[in-house]
């Protein structure tokens, strides 16, 4: 069996349109915060924290409500076109108050954005793995993944063309421009991706794979309280403890490298921005590589590497004193082991789910990962202040490295080899 490749581009267009809002609110509503409304540090980092406490909540609770809606456009695509409609109105919103200088508006404006993506963001990602058989989700996932990376480079760009000058508060440009991304790429979605009958498709096949075949006899929403065995549970539970792990290694690297990279290597900001880019171009080029050879070698094998090529790069660059041009190996190969880790964790949490709850194992998933993000910021920070930079790179090597003592512990969740259908399909060996 091979992945739909053009279903699964289609059904990622929910995730790229998700991955558009978010590179534009991490640009603008800082500048926006110091421009126009003259926040202070402290406060504006308290309102760019609030998206990550917010998802803690709200991305399980959405994730589990999509699992038990019924409805003849499916179960996720109510809340993707909801939640989409409802972000568009608020975030248009955002702009008028910069220009009104009304700031009360602003903070509702923005708090009903964050809100509404909340609403969507689990049912968008479930999407996927409603769709695809489970040994071919590594694949799927990262061609999520390159769709999110497309919609993060759209923004980008025109960011690049429309941002305004350093005294200049219309934002309009910007503000219309990912709004029309997103009203585009979720209308395509509804007209070209029918998801119960998608849905439908994919459990027949998984059943003729032996996967999950009761649940090829249910064409309607399937709703189970089945408890998970205890050892697929301890898996569950410490894969999901890796995940936090890595997430804190890792933003905590990215997020205040530009600030460590002047500091104390004495870097220019263009050297800084330009190491980052590599390291995402690096990831971008490796996520459907990964993901093929993920369903051939194992998920767990190749998290493990990824996970052991970023300990050694943040442990490596912890010795740099001042710029070396080998900061750009080390850094894409962090990318490559970044998309590594990526592709397969989201997978590996779904594949002890049912079709009924992948909603409900989406939202863990995320719980993990932004926990991670409410946290390290403020612990690296407090060191980063006290101790001074150079605990930076430690620091990332620390919770990378102990990802790869939780990972050792799981022992479910990789993917299961396809059984071939025929014996001639012994001998496709072409992908």
């Amino acid at each position: 069996m091979k992945l739909d490749y053009r279903l699964t581009v289609l059904v990622g267009l929910g995730f790229m349109t998700i991955s558009a809002f978010w590179s534009l609110y991490d640009f603008v509503i800082p500048m926006i915060m110091l421009k126009a409304f003259e926040f202070k540090d402290t406060m504006a980092g308290v309102i760019m924290s609030f998206d990550n406490v917010l998802a803690l909540f709200m991305l399980p609770l959405f994730g589990m409500l999509s699992d038990n809606t019924n409805t003849s456009m499916g179960r996720r695509m109510p809340y993707i076109l909801g939640g989409t409609a409802m972000a568009v109105v608020s975030m248009l919103l955002i702009p008028y108050a910069v220009m009104a200088n009304k700031l009360i508006l602003f903070i509702v404006a923005l708090a009903l954005a964050l809100l509404s993506m909340s609403f969507y963001r689990s049912p968008a990602v479930a999407l996927m793995p409603d769709v695809t058989p489970k040994p071919l989700r590594s694949k799927g996932n990262a061609v999520i993944n390159l769709m999110g990376a497309v919609g993060g480079i759209l923004v980008l760009g025109m960011v690049a063309l429309l941002a305004p000058d350093k005294d200049n508060i219309n934002y309009w440009p910007l503000f219309l421009g990912t709004a029309a991304v997103m009203v585009v790429g979720v209308i395509i979605l509804k007209l070209t991706v029918n998801e119960p009958a998608a849905v439908i498709k994919m459990r027949h096949d998984s059943a003729a794979m032996g996967i999950d075949v009761e649940e090829a006899e249910h064409d309607e929403t399937l709703v189970t309280h089945e408890k998970l065995p205890k050892a697929y549970k301890k898996s569950l539970i410490f894969i999901l403890l890796s995940v936090a792990l890595w997430f804190m290694g890792y933003n905590a690297v990215t997020s205040a490298f530009s600030k460590y990279a002047m500091v104390s290597l004495g870097m220019k900001e263009s050297q800084t921005a330009l190491i980052l880019m590599v390291a995402s171009i690096a990831a971008i080029i490796s996520f459907i590589p990964v993901g093929i050879i993920s369903s051939k070698v194992g998920r767990k094998k190749i998290i493990l590497m990824g996970v052991a090529v970023l300990v050694t790069v943040f442990a490596t660059a912890a010795f740099y004193t001042a710029f070396n041009p080998m900061l750009f190996v080390s850094f894409a190969l962090a990318g490559i082991a970044w998309a590594a880790i990526n592709v397969n964790s989201l997978p590996m949490v779904l594949e002890m789910s049912k079709g009924a709850n992948v909603g409900r194992y989406t939202g863990y998933y995320y719980t993990a990962s932004m926990a991670a993000q409410v946290v390290t910021p403020i612990a690296s920070g407090a060191l980063l202040e006290h101790l001074g930079y150079q605990t930076l790179m430690p620091y990332g090597a620390l919770f990378v490295g102990l990802a790869f003592l939780t990972m050792m512990q799981v022992k479910h969740g990789d993917s299961k080899p396809i059984a071939p259908r025929s014996k001639l399909e012994v001998f496709d060996v072409a992908d």
